[in-house]
């Protein structure tokens, strides 16, 4: 049997990057949604606020929603944008999906499902998952970058969460790798770190990471300025908004490609401790 190699093998070296302070200012992403930026229904808020399973993590478990065809379609409200910002969103997607075996594209019938990527001021967030209909037999699924949420990793924080991923720092064993600080939380916000069912997300076997473009900054929701995040590890750096982890790449390739029909996806890791991931055809 002939196997043909899809797009490349994507290595990524094991260094860690070093993030300037720019890239952990996020205010756009702390407003008024659940965790700031996720756009939730009901049943998905109920499932995170019950959590009490000791086994969970970040990828979305429910394979409903998950895109199906391991494809996200969307569309663009054009006039929200300049063409500066369009080819960043542009941009975010391409590295997604050189990083994956998922794929993007514009809609092209009304009557097809998409994520509609506008630009409305009220910050960057977005639905979490593939929108299934609600109780009236709609589908709402948005995707928001307000003006102050185009650095490529806030992009791509944010479409990941369109893909079906949940924030970093929610996973249940999370007081194993930082502490919250409670005290420091803005009155009102602490739901925001809450964690999360095994019901409802998984980890794909993948460990806690640092540098998850899916973790929060270390002063998210601060009511002094003080850290409301703390990592035990010394010398690491949370909330990160540079792009794609290496964790990100190897969960999101577990999460849609390893149980497909007609790729297979071979994750390694190497002797000098990078990874390797192969997608086949």
């Amino acid at each position: 049997m002939i196997l043909i190699i899809l797009s490349a093998i994507l290595v990524i070296t094991a260094t860690a990057p070093i993030w300037e302070d720019e890239d952990l200012e996020n205010d756009g992403e702390f407003g008024e949604y659940f965790e700031g930026d996720m756009l939730l229904t009901s049943s998905q808020k109920d499932a995170i606020l019950e959590a009490s399973n000791p086994d969970s993590r970040n990828g979305l478990r429910d394979v409903a929603k998950r895109w199906p065809n391991r494809t996200v379609v969307y569309q663009i409200a054009e006039d929200d944008f300049d063409e500066e910002h369009l080819q960043k969103i542009e941009e975010a997607l391409t590295d997604i999906a050189n990083k994956s075996c998922l794929s993007f594209r514009r809609k092209d019938n009304e009557e097809e499902h998409a994520v509609l990527i506008k630009g409305d001021k009220s910050g960057c967030y977005s639905s979490v998952g593939y929108s299934l209909p609600d109780e009236e037999g709609e589908v709402r699924q948005v995707l928001n970058l307000a003006k102050g949420c185009f650095k490529h990793g806030t992009i791509v924080h944010e479409m990941l969460h369109t893909i079906g991923f949940y924030h970093m720092q929610s996973t249940y064993d999370r007081d194993d790798y930082v502490t919250i600080v409670w005290e420091n939380i803005k009155p009102g916000h602490e739901h925001n770190f809450a964690k999360y069912s095994n019901d409802t997300v998984t980890d794909y076997g993948v460990a806690y990471d640092y540098e998850s473009v899916m973790h929060y900054p270390a002063k998210a929701f601060s009511v002094n300025g003080n850290e409301t995040i703390i990592p035990t590890k010394e010398n690491v750096t949370i909330g990160q908004r540079h792009g794609l982890s290496e964790s990100d790449i190897l969960k999101l390739n577990k999460m849609y490609c390893e149980e497909s029909d007609d790729k297979e996806v071979i994750l390694l890791d190497n002797n000098n401790g990078s990874i390797v991931v192969v997608i086949d055809t």
